[in-house]
C-alpha cells in the first residue's frame, strides 16, 4: 500500500481552494473538525485596504479583531468561521474616519453577521418558498433562521434586469378594497409584472409609457382613465382588450339580457309543478312484439 505524502504548503493551498473556491487573498490557518461543527481560522492576505470615507489607500495597522460571521454547513454540520480582521489607520487627516476594518469581498461586508454565501443560499430559498416554508427548508439544512430574516435578506436583493416590454397589460389592485386603488403593469410576453403605479389616475399611466416609447401594444380593461392614458402616453401603440375582460364583460352581458327577458322565458319555460303529458303508445297493427 502506498502512502503519497504532500506537502504542508500544497495542503494548505488545496484546503483554500476546498473552502473558499472563488474568494482570493484569503489564509487558512486552521481546520478543526469534530462531530458537531467545523473550526475554520482565517485571515485576509491583502497588505492594505482602502478607506471607505476617501479611498485612500492604507497599510498602517491600528489593531485587529476575531470576527465570526455566520456560514453554510458543511456535511451536515456548523460551520464556525474566525476571521482575524484588521483596522487600519486612514492616512488622510482631513477624512472623518480615523480607522476602518477590512473587510474580504465574497465573504464579508459592513455589519454583516452572515458570509455572502450563506446570504445568496437563503436568498435563494426565500425566492423559492417565501418566509414560512423557507425558514423550515433553511432548518432542514441545519441553518436556523426566522421567516422574517428570510423574507428581509430577499427584500434586499436588487432589481433584477428587465428588458423593455413590447406589449404591456394593464390593470387595476386595490390596496384597499372601494378606497384606494393602484395600476400593475405585466410584461405580457414573460408574464411578469413590471412596475407598480400608486394610482389608477390617466396621468401617471401616461407618463409611464412615454418614457417607453418602445411599447407596441397596450393590453387593458375598458377602464376610461387606461383608455385615456394609452392615447396620450403611448400613441403609437395598439390598444387592444385582454382576454380575461372579454370573457367578463360577455358573461354580464349575458345575465343582463337574461334578466331583462326573464317574463319572457317563464313563460316558454315548462311549469315544474305540472305533470309532463304522456306519450302514447303505438301499437304494431300486425300484432308482432
Amino acid at each position: 500500500m502506498w502512502l503519497t505524502v504532500w506537502p504542508v504548503a500544497e495542503v494548505v493551498l488545496r484546503l483554500e481552494d476546498l473552502l473558499f473556491p472563488s474568494i482570493a487573498y484569503v489564509a487558512v490557518l486552521s481546520v478543526d473538525v469534530n462531530d458537531e461543527a467545523v473550526r475554520i481560522e482565517a485571515r485576509s492576505t491583502v497588505a492594505g485596504f482602502d478607506c471607505p470615507g476617501c479611498g485612500s489607500w492604507s497599510r498602517r495597522v491600528h489593531s485587529s479583531y476575531l470576527r465570526v460571521p455566520a456560514d453554510v454547513p458543511s456535511s451536515g454540520r456548523r460551520v464556525v468561521l474566525c476571521l482575524r480582521v484588521r483596522r487600519f489607520l486612514c492616512p488622510v487627516i482631513s477624512c472623518g474616519r480615523r480607522t476602518f476594518a477590512e473587510q474580504m469581498p465574497g465573504l464579508t461586508r459592513r455589519y454583516g453577521r452572515r458570509t455572502e454565501r450563506l446570504r445568496s443560499t437563503l436568498a435563494a430559498v426565500g425566492l423559492a418558498l417565501a418566509g414560512r416554508a423557507g425558514a423550515r427548508m433553511a432548518r432542514v439544512f441545519g441553518l436556523s433562521v426566522s421567516r422574517s430574516t428570510v423574507l428581509r435578506l430577499v427584500e434586499s436583493l436588487p432589481d433584477p434586469e428587465v428588458s423593455a416590454p413590447r406589449i404591456v397589460g394593464v390593470d387595476e389592485y386595490a390596496t384597499r378594497k372601494g378606497r384606494h386603488y393602484g395600476t400593475v403593469l405585466v410584461d405580457v410576453e414573460s408574464r411578469r409584472p413590471v412596475d407598480l403605479l400608486p394610482d389608477r389616475e390617466a396621468s401617471s399611466l401616461a407618463a409611464w409609457l412615454a418614457k417607453r416609447p418602445e411599447v407596441e401594444v397596450v393590453c387593458r380593461d375598458r377602464a376610461p382613465f387606461f383608455a385615456e392614458g394609452a392615447t396620450a402616453g403611448a400613441s403609437q401603440a395598439v390598444q387592444v382588450a385582454d382576454r380575461w375582460h372579454l370573457w367578463h364583460n360577455l358573461s354580464e352581458a349575458a345575465e343582463r339580457c337574461v334578466a331583462d327577458h326573464r317574463g319572457c322565458l317563464r313563460v316558454l319555460a315548462p311549469d315544474p309543478a305540472q305533470p309532463a303529458p304522456e306519450l302514447e303508445k303505438f301499437e304494431d297493427p300486425s300484432g308482432s312484439p
